[in-house]
């Protein structure tokens, strides 16, 4: 397991100045795949890859607020949500039964990290444009601009069917300051439970719900400390795909989490967050969305 950070959190910054990410980053978002794909394992398409820089600039501004806010992280946490579906005539089409399920799955994923998601509404719109897409756009600006609900701490999830069919990706709690209609979660419609094999468990919602709470991959940084940012998840050197059990891609202690959900390996192989990953969304929350 990762040994507690010892080093203070602005030399971190400058390693990471002088380190390019070895896991993701620039180099590497614009691998997307399709969904029905054997390579289709990178669930956001590297949308939710971090930079070391980047990393290392929002870790020094999360330390930073924690160290101000003298209020301990939160025990429990109802958090409001949003559900917008997009639709292009009779495609992306869910029912309200569908949505439900998906709050239950995220409920059941998140039992035990203090969280708890209330379906507060639900809208549908019938926009082609909108039902096609892309990230960083200025369709999906016009989509969430329109429709976007709540503050921080509300969780807007828009169900489309984003072009090259990539599953979902999520904006993170450090960027709703400057961006707050963004904020939010997007995924494919048909990862939704019981949709299309094998990301039909709607474990891609928990993935991007956990970037929206603040976790990165569990192969942030590959086998280069500090990885993740969090102390109890094993060093790993790329996104499982499948369900690889005694993978062990880094020569540090641990196996490599596949079970974990910040991981890209299939639906049925996701099972947990880590006690140091439920810390850290605490925190995030405090920082940020509280």
């Amino acid at each position: 397991m990762r040994p507690a950070h010892v080093v203070a959190i602005s030399a971190l910054a400058l390693t990471f100045l002088a380190v390019p990410n070895s896991a993701g980053g620039a180099a590497e978002d614009g691998c997307v795949t399709p969904l029905n794909s054997a390579a289709a394992r990178n669930r956001d398409g590297g949308l939710n890859d971090v930079g070391g820089v980047e990393a290392a600039v929002a870790e020094l501004d999360f330390r930073a607020r924690l160290a101000l806010s003298p209020t301990p992280r939160p025990v429990a946490t109802t958090v409001p949500v949003h559900f917008h579906v997009i639709t292009d005539g009779p495609d992306g089409r869910i029912s309200d039964a569908d949505i439900d399920k998906q709050i239950g799955v995220l409920n059941k994923d998140f039992a035990g990290t203090g969280f708890k998601f209330d379906l507060m509404s639900v809208d549908r719109t019938d926009d082609a444009d909108w039902f096609g897409v892309k990230p960083d756009s200025s369709t999906e600006l016009a989509m969430k601009q329109g429709l976007h609900r709540g503050d921080a701490g509300a969780l807007n999830l828009y169900t489309a069917k984003p072009e090259s069919r990539i599953l979902g990706w999520a904006t993170f709690p450090w960027e709703y300051s400057a961006k707050p209609r963004k904020d939010g979660v997007v995924l494919a419609y048909n990862t939704l439970p019981g949709g299309q094999a094998p990301f039909d468990l709607g474990k891609t919602a928990t993935h991007e719900v956990g970037h929206w709470m603040g976790l990165l991959h569990t192969f942030q940084g590959g086998c280069k400390a500090p990885g993740d940012y969090v102390d109890d998840t094993p060093y790993e050197r790329s996104a499982a795909s499948g369900c690889p059990k005694g993978r062990d891609t880094c020569d540090k202690p641990g196996l490599d989490p596949i079970h974990n959900y910040m991981d890209y390996s299939d639906d049925a192989c996701l099972t947990r967050f880590s006690d140091g990953q439920i810390d850290r969304m605490k925190d995030q929350w405090k920082a940020y969305r509280a």
